[in-house]
């Protein structure tokens, strides 16, 4: 296709609806039933919505704080999309959440109108990394979570959070596969390169259990086929990260072993409301111009 100038190809109707810029696309899940399972709770499938796009949106986020700061301009825009691809998947779920609850309230208001507090993500996409194996080992875990869980809703019976989890699955496969090959680059690399996914590995380790222990919510969800048991998720979850690191020569760093659960396991901090101080400053961040412009359009 040809276009006499940038605006004409960022407003042009296409079939590829790459909708998180431009203008002129269809609703991406435009066409599909949007109706709650019988028996489901609204105010539930409003919560489970808002943990999986808490997760996404925090996450994205942090991968937003590295463009300027990565290592080479292809890295930047590397991450810049897997960040893209996860506002787009928050995006999707907030304005499920506010459907399925009855509230109304569209992205905006769940993204930068809830205090730290109301967040429902998991610990695990709090901290922020001191380096760039810091990132890519925390995003090795996150999506290799993230797509073990969205495989899995394919087959919920809400008709929306299926076709979030459908489209999520190319893009977060795209973003293990990335991560994994730099966490072996580097974790095969240099002495200096090596000690730091190692030192990574020991900041990640301690947010890992937390990602299998179900909420309330989660629990009742999954009783009526709409959510995802986290615990099944562990077995394949660990034989990826087993599998990733051992092909750079490392080892989890807590004994992480297909089929078991830490005796200590906690309970389900961050999708229960629990956070660490970062997140704090993160949603400040991610708030600020909302806050300081309210009612702001553009």
């Amino acid at each position: 296709m040809g276009f006499d100038n940038a605006y004409e190809a960022i407003t042009e109707e296409v079939d590829d609806h790459r909708w998180a810029f431009g203008t002129g696309f269809v609703e991406p899940l435009s066409g599909i039933d949007a109706a709650l399972p019988t028996g489901v709770a609204g105010d539930d499938v409003a919560a489970y919505c808002l943990m999986l796009g808490d997760d996404a949106l925090i996450m994205s986020h942090r991968l937003q704080q590295w463009l300027t700061n990565a290592p080479e301009l292809e890295e930047e825009t590397a991450l810049a999309n897997i960040a893209l691809d996860l506002l787009g998947q928050a995006r999707l779920l907030f304005t499920r959440a506010g459907a399925a609850d009855g509230s109304g309230r569209d992205e905006d208001a769940y993204a930068f109108l809830r205090s730290e507090a109301e967040f429902r993500n998991v610990r695990l996409v709090e901290p922020v990394d001191i380096d760039f194996a810091g990132l890519v080992v925390r995003l090795l875990v996150f999506s290799t979570w993230r797509l073990a869980l969205l495989q899995r809703l394919r087959g919920t019976h809400d008709p929306i959070l299926s076709a979030v989890a459908g489209r999520g699955v190319n893009e977060v496969t795209y973003h293990r596969d990335y991560a994994a090959q730099w966490v072996v680059r580097l974790g095969d690399g240099t002495d200096f390169s090596r000690q730091r996914i190692i030192a990574a590995l020991a900041v990640v380790a301690p947010f890992v259990d937390e990602l299998f222990v179900a909420s309330d919510i989660e629990r009742r969800l999954v009783d009526v086929d709409v959510a995802v048991q986290p615990s099944a998720l562990r077995p394949e979850v660990e034989a990826v990260l087993i599998e990733v690191l051992g092909s750079a020569g490392l080892v989890w760093p807590h004994g992480c072993a297909a089929n078991t659960v830490a005796a200590d396991a906690p309970a389900a901090a961050g999708h229960d409301g629990r956070h660490l101080a970062e997140l704090r400053d993160a949603v400040a961040e991610l708030q600020s111009v909302a806050r300081a412009c309210p009612g702001a359009v553009w």
